[in-house]
């Protein structure tokens, strides 16, 4: 089979990025032909279908005149969808699976796919097909005030970057894709990686009026090797953003004084968190900065277990999937796609997401008993090791594409 893939960065910038090479490695180390395309980029590592790779607008630096001008290539880009032509003349492709294609390549390649009858289906890996702001959270708080075609929302509460411009840069995307029905006119089968991002797909878009099938991630969970014993460390890792929920386990752990936490990461509420640590608790609670690779490795093996406390619908994070490879218990909040990977008293356990207490109750819990944390997290290694390897992922994958092109 051969299979174009689609996505906004060719280079890795976060989770949607490796998901999008992880796909093309499964694909191609099973025989199948892939050809990608994503916008130019002078971080983009070297490949042969950068001939392909359309200019993307630029809407985050320059004058606001040289924005604005740009605005229209960013909601629909008749270069991508040229060079998506293109491609598919020269490639011709069985299948195209699209990514992330909003703003930087713009739906406009699915209009090219549709044209050249090549049969389409799209990962969901954010809310964007329903959400400006693809979170369905503004102002720290969770929002579905756009539901029902309500764009007008993100404007009035400067959802894109705190940004008037940006916001209604993204309403009015909105309304534009709207009137195209520029996705499910073009979109064979949408993926979700949680049914929880489906179903709230259905509570926007009406249950029926589009396809749909769960497909999990690409992540090799049997390639990731456990390490002997642990320190006494609980370990947050990730961006430090506000949807993360941090300061949420900061004030926790200011009620847990015998426990230690290490937080890895950095990010635009760095100082605001440290001010915060400084207040509660400065003693337990240590900043180690952003790891990769071995770093974090190490970081994770030596755990007790993991914390994901994000205040926002978490589709599904890879921090939890990476915290079971190296066998350790996660408590994670009740939001998003988080209940469906932790299994409450079984790979750890789930509490009310801003609840800071009941946190602190479930942190404490497996503090003091220990081999309780190590038993959840084996098991949870189990689990993983079983349901996310390469294979498993192929024949989901393969399966899909089956049902598309039918």
């Amino acid at each position: 089979m051969r299979v174009l893939l689609a996505h906004n960065y060719f280079h890795v910038v976060g989770g949607a990025d490796r998901f999008y090479h992880g796909v093309g490695s499964v694909l191609a180390a099973r025989g199948h032909d892939v050809a990608y395309l994503a916008p130019a980029d002078d971080r983009n590592p070297d490949t042969p279908w950068s001939s392909y790779f359309p200019t993307p607008a630029e809407y985050k630096t320059g004058s606001l005149a040289v924005r604005i001008g740009g605005f229209p290539r960013m909601v629909y880009s008749r270069e991508s969808r040229e060079s998506c032509r293109r491609l598919i003349a020269d490639f011709r492709p069985d299948i195209a699976h699209a990514f992330a294609v909003h703003v930087r390549l713009t739906p406009s390649v699915l209009d090219a796919c549709r044209e050249a009858r090549v049969p389409v289906v799209m990962s969901c890996n954010d809310y964007k097909l329903i959400c400006p702001n693809s979170r369905l959270y503004t102002g720290g708080l969770l929002c579905e005030r756009c539901r029902g075609g309500k764009f007008y929302h993100a404007t009035f509460n400067r959802c894109l970057h705190d940004s008037s411009v940006f916001s209604l840069a993204g309403t009015l995307e909105a309304y534009v894709h709207r009137w195209l029905d520029i996705y499910r006119k073009n979109v064979h089968t949408f993926l979700f990686a949680s049914r929880f991002m489906a179903r709230k797909t259905e509570e926007f878009w009406g249950a029926g009026t589009f396809r749909w099938r769960m497909l999990r991630n690409p992540f090799d969970s049997p390639a990731h090797s456990l390490r002997q014993g642990y320190r006494d460390y609980l370990l947050y890792f990730g961006r430090l953003t506000g949807e993360k929920g941090v300061d949420v386990l900061l004030r926790a752990m200011s009620q847990c004084p015998e426990a230690v936490l290490r937080v890895v990461g950095d990010g635009p509420e760095e100082s605001a968190l440290r001010a915060l640590r400084d207040t509660l608790s400065p003693r337990n609670v240590e900043f180690v900065g952003p790891r990769w690779g071995a770093e974090l490795d190490a970081e994770l093996g030596d755990a007790r277990f993991v914390v994901v406390p994000s205040v926002w619908h978490e589709n599904f994070p890879y921090v939890i999937l990476q915290a079971f490879a190296a066998g350790k218990a996660v408590i994670g909040t009740d939001r998003g796609g988080i209940p469906e990977l932790v299994r409450n008293g079984e790979f750890g356990y789930v509490y009310p997401a801003q609840d800071a207490p009941a946190l602190a109750a479930r942190i404490s819990q497996l503090w003091h008993d220990p081999d309780r944390a190590v038993a959840m997290g084996m098991a949870a290694k189990q689990w993983a090791d079983r349901e996310f390897n390469d294979d498993a992922f192929y024949q989901a994958l393969m399966a899909a594409y089956a049902e598309a092109t039918g």
